[in-house]
């Protein structure tokens, strides 16, 4: 699968490097969320780390520093519909592609964690466990995971009875009882077992 939007315009520079990370690959409901983030060597951030080992206050924080001082950051989604379309392996990749194609620079280097990565335009290296030994990446999974909380924290506002301000999507017992009582709502994947058998005859 290619990348939906090719670097078309964007100032390209030597030796930039991001990294790029996703969140909500596990969650029975809501997108997968990833983000690409081209930190400036200038600026150093103390604290990056794998945004599971942070505090959400800790994150929070961080968030804001990584936006503050990066070069380049982007944001991809892909929705709960592409999810159930293309399943979830391809739906990352697609929020990874967009993520990377939305950068105002183009990096020399996409730095991914994991064991496997989107096609990209750029050169790509994968290393497993790179969002707490690579900063690039740290800072990606932070910015990931914060935007990807606040975001089903909203679709709590929406759907109120399913608990995600406090599981994001997550199959905890009280998102499993809430579905029993409920049913699923328009946000959660249905290619996902435990959706497919409460919907299934």
């Amino acid at each position: 699968m290619q990348a939906e939007l090719p670097f078309s315009g964007v100032e390209r520079l030597p030796g930039l490097v991001a990294g790029c990370d996703e969140v909500g690959r596990g969650p029975w409901a809501g997108p997968v969320v990833a983000a690409a983030v081209i930190l400036d060597p200038a600026r150093v951030i103390s604290g990056l780390a794998d945004s599971k080992a942070l505090t959400a206050r800790r994150r929070v924080q961080l968030d804001g520093l990584i936006r503050d001082a990066c070069l380049a950051m982007c944001i991809g989604q892909a929705s709960v519909e592409e999810i159930d379309r293309l399943n979830i392996l391809q739906a990352t990749f697609l929020a990874m592609q967009r993520a990377v194609a939305g950068l105002a620079l183009r990096p020399e280097l996409v730095l991914v964690d994991g064991n496997r990565a989107p096609d990209l335009p750029v050169a790509c290296q994968t290393i497993v466990g790179g969002d707490a030994t690579q900063p690039a990446i740290s800072a990606a999974s932070i910015v990931a995971k914060v935007f990807r909380d606040s975001l089903m924290q909203n679709l709590a506002d929406q759907y109120p009875v399913y608990g995600f301000e406090r599981h994001f999507g997550y199959g905890t017992m009280q998102h499993r009882q809430a579905l029993q009582q409920h049913g699923p709502c328009a946000e959660h994947r249905r290619s996902f077992s435990p959706i497919r058998r409460l919907i299934q005859p």
